[in-house]
């Protein structure tokens, strides 16, 4: 890594943020693939510590949670009988909040779909808030223990269960059902039925899908190692938190989910990213 500039570094963080794989990315910017693979370990490493010291005492509204799946190593029919039940090798999922009004990603923890991931996340969420929120999740049933067990009494929570159905249209491979009805469900303490929802947290998935190869669904693109994969998460939410600038936000003048939250007083650049590492 010595031997690239500050410039040219921040060329391949940047392309890796626009959704590139890392062999597209050796492509384009005429790097040898391992080299990429260094950086993003090494700038991932360093946006997991920064973030993980500066999202602390965040004042928060309405928070909506979910988790959305990818695969590392193999697909999970393929996993190898030596590597079965083994965390990291096919499917894992990545829990992730967002806060609706400043839309900033808190937090976020790759794991299983199980109770107990669903509490470590749900804890540490809890642990970088300064204030009571207001939090919606669907109606997975893990997330009952888990938002009970880390908050208490001391939060407004509700679930957001959807009701599925086959499609008028008739059956068609790779359609996902239709959503028949959503219904709200009040858990504990005062959830204000006019902000139940989880439209946000949807959305970030989608974006997520869209900025990460690696989360592009029908493909071979994936994670080699697990660590990779959480050093990309990494990445993508220091990039989508810090630098780049959310539409809903931008009036009167462009504004980062972190200057919204009021943890960053600019929007940073690819370099400034880049520069964590020392």
């Amino acid at each position: 890594m010595n031997k690239l500039s500050i410039e040219r570094q921040a060329q391949i963080i940047r392309v890796l943020c626009e959704g590139n794989s890392i062999r597209s990315t050796a492509r384009i910017t005429s790097t040898a693939i391992n080299t990429v693979v260094k950086l993003l370990r090494e700038v991932g490493e360093a946006c997991v510590i920064y973030q993980d010291e500066t999202m602390q005492n965040l004042k928060l509204g309405r928070i909506q949670v979910d988790e959305i799946w990818s695969f590392v190593y193999s697909k999970e029919k393929n996993i190898p009988a030596s590597k079965r039940g083994e965390l990291g090798v096919g499917d894992v999922w990545t829990f992730t909040a967002i806060d609706a009004d400043t839309k900033l990603v808190p937090c976020w923890l790759v794991g299983q779909r199980d109770a107990g991931h669903a509490f470590e996340f749900i804890d540490g969420l809890r642990q970088r808030l300064a204030n009571r929120v207001q939090l919606t999740t669907d109606g997975h049933k893990m997330y009952l223990e888990a938002v009970e067990g880390a908050f208490g009494s001391e939060v407004d929570y509700a679930m957001l269960v959807k009701v599925y159905g086959a499609s008028p249209e008739g059956e068609v491979r790779y359609s996902q059902a239709e959503c028949l009805a959503a219904e709200e469900h009040p858990i504990q303490g005062n959830p204000d039925p006019a902000y139940i929802s989880t439209s946000y947290i949807e959305r970030q998935n989608l974006t997520m899908r869209m900025s990460m190869r690696r989360f592009t669904r029908l493909t071979n693109a994936f994670s080699k190692k697990l660590e990779n994969h959480e050093y990309a998460l990494a990445l993508y939410f220091m990039h989508y938190n810090f630098a780049r600038t959310h539409k809903s936000l931008s009036k009167p003048y462009p504004t980062t989910p972190a200057m919204a939250a009021g943890i960053s007083d600019h929007m940073w650049t690819i370099g400034e990213i880049v520069a964590l590492v020392d």
